[in-house]
């Protein structure tokens, strides 16, 4: 049987918190070492320490609703209790253009929303053989917007803020979090010069409004090496960096994986 794991001293996993953008970090039954494990049709991110034991890590979609949810381990259904968390709201008074993209844009923000939503669904077994290396913090600054706001532009609802905004001075550096491959660059209408970040097994971050890529696509990185300076191209009013963590294609709060020096 499945149940909640508990980090010890000699082996780090992501911090357990089931609520919707957050994690289920899930000891497995050593029988299930080599099974499929899927969430919502994704292949689930798996870790195992020295003394072989195994966790599944399930990436929940801020969307999700409070309750019982399901995972399939092996073609056998399991499932896990999700607690509702109440993000932070904000309301803006902007003008039009500010809100609603011109409409000779349209077609090139389709086409970046394609990629992104690609490189998102990208799931490799690279780095599957090493242990979780806990997240470096990739730029340092104060939070400016938090994980999961809640926001409104002239009272419609927009879609809660799937990542982090840390703001920083024009060129400070932005910094790799942990070891991966750079799987899409681009200057994005709404992101800006952004980067993306495949760190294995469905596990993906993502750099938005960057002055200047330091990295390509294809590049390979290492935990703390610089792939960027912060900036504010595309849709910013300031210098920042925006950074998301994405997991089973899910958004999941960044926070959670950050090494404990790096909190």
């Amino acid at each position: 049987m499945a149940s909640e794991a508990q980090q010890n001293s000699t082996f780090m996993l992501p911090q357990d918190s089931r609520v919707p953008g957050g994690l289920a970090v899930i000891e497995l039954d050593k029988s299930y070492a080599n099974k499929d494990i899927r969430f919502n049709g994704q292949k689930v991110w798996r870790l195992n320490d020295d003394t072989d034991n195994h966790w599944a890590i399930i990436g929940i979609p801020l969307n999700q609703k409070a309750g019982k949810v399901g995972y399939i381990i092996d073609g056998k259904d399991h499932d896990f209790t999700i607690k509702d968390k109440a993000y932070k709201e904000q309301y803006l008074t902007v003008k039009r253009k500010h809100s609603n993209p011109p409409a000779d844009q349209i077609k090139r923000i389709q086409e970046e929303s394609r990629l992104s939503r690609k490189a998102f669904m990208t799931y490799s077994d690279s780095h599957s053989s090493k242990h979780f290396q806990g997240f470096l913090k990739p730029a340092q600054g104060p939070t400016s917007s938090p994980f999961g706001l809640k926001r409104f532009f002239n009272k419609q609802a927009r879609r809660p803020h799937s990542g982090l905004d840390i703001a920083a001075p024009r060129g400070a550096d932005i910094i790799a979090p942990a070891d991966g491959k750079i799987i899409l660059t681009g200057h994005f209408f709404f992101n800006g010069n952004s980067l993306f970040i495949d760190h294995g097994q469905g596990l993906i971050t993502m750099y938005c409004h960057m002055d200047i890529l330091e990295r390509k696509q294809g590049d390979v990185v290492k935990a703390g090496e610089v792939i960027g300076k912060i900036g504010s191209t595309g849709r910013a009013t300031g210098p920042h960096l925006h950074w998301t963590v994405s997991l089973n294609n899910s958004r999941i709060e960044p926070l959670l994986f950050l090494a404990p020096a790096s909190k």
